[in-house]
């Protein structure tokens, strides 16, 4: 078995898996190291938003358990908007064949999976980063950490825990009656203040539903009553099966930085899942494409490398979750103001959700500067 990789990448989901397919394309030795065997169950809704499925450079709808065109968000039961694509605004998968089919497309490519291989530790050495894992030693140029939100790889690496805001969220896998589940598979649906600071999704697959609550603030709270609520909300009152799925969503970046000593982060483990609706999966593809141009680009000298990847993610993607921050912040936190400027505008506000969805446009750099304008006009009229 090969001991030395020009890319160790740690953790098989779609910010690794993808990393990986790109960096083997182009021919380098890759390896990606993976605590557990796969396909395996991962925590998560599997809503997955037309802009990252279409930056894929694959096809991958062999494990798509739905599309959907229309989405539908809710505010209470006075406010109902919705929004029409005719691509597909949101891909119901689940994440064992999803994860399981980029690391294949990876491994066509040359790239090396190693299953059931936790990583234990890290040590540095000019340049060389050696990798101790549950079954043997490895040495890489460059370490990627796609391992998550709690990623242990950025603590081994130097990384503080207390950098990042997350928020807190339950979601289940929900088998219910076929009564119920024809009624509520035909649509997937938000609610905004299902949750107090937070809102309940309802998104469909194949066979079941997967329901959930988040919170967009980092506080105590009982979520398990909420959700109880929402099915509530939903007229869900017969449950043949269901199974709680708890985590965390790093909805702000890192402030100490994305790489150290040849580590990079990337996706959950830098923080970069979208503020708003707390959708991680695009944004996890898509930093991992950026961590791979960047050692491409630089033909795997470190310091160019690292230059490369922070200069490519504060181009575009810092700017749009710092700007999505802020406009969280006050979509959640200022709820009699914002209903008041749904009341009027909410249909405007769904489109443009629907555009950032399908990556037709990004959340608007001067969205201070909007909302003021759309509080005078109400004042106004």
């Amino acid at each position: 078995m090969k001991q030395h990789y020009h890319v160790a990448i740690i953790g098989s989901g779609p910010s690794g898996a993808s990393t990986a397919f790109y960096l083997a394309q182009k021919g380098i030795s890759t390896v990606i190291i993976e605590k557990e065997t796969l396909p395996r169950y991962k925590t998560c809704g599997g809503g997955f938003v037309f802009r990252g499925r279409k930056n894929l450079p694959f096809d991958i709808k062999e494990v798509v358990e739905k599309e959907f065109h229309t989405v539908d968000i809710y505010l209470g039961e006075k406010l109902h908007f919705k929004t029409h694509r005719e691509k597909p605004t949101i891909s119901m998968i689940m994440r064992d064949s999803f994860d399981n089919l980029i690391t294949q497309k990876a491994k066509e490519f040359g790239a090396t999976l190693l299953e059931n291989h936790k990583l234990k530790g890290l040590t540095f050495s000019n340049d060389i980063i050696t990798l101790e894992t549950s079954q043997g030693k490895f040495t890489a140029n460059f370490v990627i950490a796609a391992d998550g939100a709690l990623s242990p790889t950025a603590k081994m690496a130097g990384w503080k825990e207390d950098t990042r805001k997350l928020i807190p969220a339950l979601e289940y896998e929900v088998e219910v009656s076929d009564e119920d589940f024809d009624r509520l598979s035909k649509e997937v649906r938000f609610d905004i203040d299902a949750i107090p600071y937070g809102y309940a999704w309802n998104f469909p697959k194949k066979k079941h539903l997967s329901i959930g609550v988040a919170s967009a603030r980092r506080t105590k709270i009982n979520l398990k009553e909420h959700y109880q609520q929402y099915l509530k909300t939903l007229n869900i009152t017969n449950i043949v099966s269901e199974s709680q799925h708890g985590f965390q969503i790093p909805v702000a970046p890192r402030t100490d930085g994305f790489v150290k000593n040849n580590v990079f982060l990337i996706g959950d483990a830098a923080g970069f899942a979208d503020p708003i609706t707390a959708e991680g999966i695009s944004n996890a593809i898509y930093s991992g494409k950026l961590a791979a141009e960047a050692i491409i680009e630089s033909e795997k000298e470190p310091e160019l490398a690292t230059k490369l990847y922070l200069e490519k993610i504060s181009e575009s993607l810092l700017p749009e979750i710092k700007t999505g921050l802020w406009l969280s912040k006050w979509f959640y936190e200022q709820k009699n103001i914002r209903n008041i400027i749904l009341k009027k505008y909410g249909q405007q506000f769904s489109e443009a959700m629907a555009d950032v969805f399908h990556g037709d446009r990004s959340y608007p750099k001067d969205i201070k500067k909007t909302i003021t304008n759309r509080i005078k006009d109400l004042v106004s009229y």
